[in-house]
């Protein structure tokens, strides 16, 4: 009776004890903590004086999505004759150019300047950093738009709280865009992806602002005191992760916090395909890896005394080294299956994690519910996503096994902007299984022929006077 119930214990706490370590009880701590900053949250500051600001938009063939990315600024609370606007373009071979005529034309109280560099998205962003002139400096991706009182919360928050130097913005996708997808299956993807954004940005991050503990500040909407920014290196040519790179500059070497700020809102467009999202997630572990290598790399020989006294550490940690126990567990289903093992308790174990995770993403629902209170539209959209949440492990499940091949990427290959898509590494697969598996039954078929190759009459002969019967195949 001891055996089997020590057995019990040992099982439930096997499948258990790391979602719920990793997963659940942070969900639960989060939920609370971001409770209450929603309820002290201070209300609106008026400012007596506004800043010049500095917007940098790097461009890459952005001809489609330039355009209203520059009216979503125009259409801004804050006024327009503080602003001046920053175009990097990196070689664009699209009608990008003609479409910042248009904008000019069009957006006339806008200050903007056309930039030329072909040496890559970082050193078009530092070319800007040097030509501005704004007392803080935001830089938004070309395809996306800016909420209408993103840039005054911005400079709102920068204005009121002197110790912020750096803030990263709150990405979203365009409820629009995903609307009018075409097919059903990228639509609900689409959805789910909105669900993750709103996951990682209002409930993540925004829980991670409090304690200094944000990874990396969003490539796509970022702003920063232009005095602290030219205390750094500025953006790094040397990795696909320049933002990643740049968020550890000023929290390692300058010691400054990084903050979110929970009400600037930059709604991006959605993942065109599964192959775009393949290869944007694994660009991201890849990256990942690569910066926290660069500063890490004295402190990673001492990963216990690391997880406790570095976020970043304990998050790699997570990320990465639990990553392959995780998936082995995931394979180990299949063997108990094989092995006889009770199927009742094996699926009663699946449908508890699958639980655990439904209700630890239903706590940050609510966090993200309250945070859009002035959002009324988003709020909307997103409160109605809710039967989404049951479909959020599976698909967090998908994006943790393209992580996970992110990470053995990272081993065997160098790191680049572009990287193999799905179908393109299914097709490798593809091509590697056929060729072992021709190679072995090959071998099997040749060996079979041998076999059943009839055999020829025996001969008899004479080797050094003794008979010798020989049979032919």
């Amino acid at each position: 009776m001891i055996t089997r119930l020590a057995n019990e214990i040992f099982f439930w706490a096997a499948w258990i004890i790391i979602p719920l370590i990793i997963e659940i009880i942070p969900a639960v701590g989060n939920f609370f903590i971001l409770l209450f900053k929603r309820v002290r949250l201070a209300k609106d500051i008026k400012l007596d004086y506004l800043p010049n600001i500095t917007l940098m938009i790097p461009v890459y063939n952005s001809g489609q999505t330039l355009y209203r990315c520059i009216e979503s600024v125009d259409r801004s609370t804050y006024p327009n004759h503080l602003i001046e606007i920053m175009l990097v373009d990196n070689g664009s071979k699209d009608d990008s150019f003609e479409i910042f005529q248009k904008a000019q034309i069009a957006f006339p109280e806008l200050a903007m300047w056309w930039m030329h560099s072909k040496q890559g998205k970082s050193k078009a962003l530092n070319k800007a950093i040097f030509n501005s002139n704004g007392k803080y400096v935001i830089n938004i991706d070309s395809d996306g738009v800016l909420d209408e009182n993103a840039l005054m919360n911005i400079v709102r928050q920068f204005e009121t709280y002197s110790d912020i130097d750096c803030m990263t913005g709150v990405i979203l996708i365009e409820p629009a865009l995903i609307e009018d997808t075409k097919g059903f299956f990228l639509k609900q993807f689409r959805k789910l992806e909105f669900m993750e954004y709103a996951q990682a940005f209002l409930a993540g991050r925004n829980f991670e602002s409090q304690f200094n503990s944000i990874y990396t500040l969003s490539g796509a909407f970022s702003s920063f005191r232009k005095s602290v920014l030219m205390k750094t290196f500025l953006y790094n040519t040397n990795t696909i992760c320049e933002d990643t790179h740049l968020t550890f500059q000023i929290r390692a070497i300058l010691k400054k916090k990084v903050h979110l700020c929970n009400d600037a809102i930059f709604m991006v467009d959605p993942i065109e395909s599964i192959n775009k999202f393949y290869t944007q997630r694994q660009r991201w572990q890849i990256g990942e890896l690569e910066v926290s290598h660069m500063f890490l790399k004295n402190k990673l020989h001492r990963p216990i005394t690391g997880y406790f006294n570095d976020f970043v550490i304990r998050l790699l940690m997570t990320d990465h080294t639990f990553a392959f126990p995780r998936m082995i567990w995931y394979f180990v289903l299949i063997a108990l299956g094989c092995m006889n093992y009770n199927f009742h308790n094996v699926l009663v174990a699946c449908v508890l994690i699958y639980a655990l995770y439904v209700f630890s993403s239903f706590l940050y629902y609510l966090n993200i519910i309250s945070f859009l209170k002035g959002y009324p539209s988003l709020r909307r959209y997103y409160a109605r996503k809710l039967l989404y949440l049951f479909a959020l492990p599976i698909y967090n499940l998908f994006a943790f096994f393209v992580r996970f091949a992110g990470i053995i990427n990272s081993i065997k290959r160098k790191s680049s902007w572009k990287t193999l898509t799905f179908t393109e590494e299914r097709k490798m697969v593809n091509e590697t299984v056929r060729h072992d598996f021709f190679f072995i039954f090959g071998i099997r078929t040749l060996l079979l022929k041998i076999l059943e190759k009839p055999l020829k009459p025996s001969k008899q002969r004479r080797v050094h006077g003794k008979r010798i019967q020989t049979i032919q195949i």
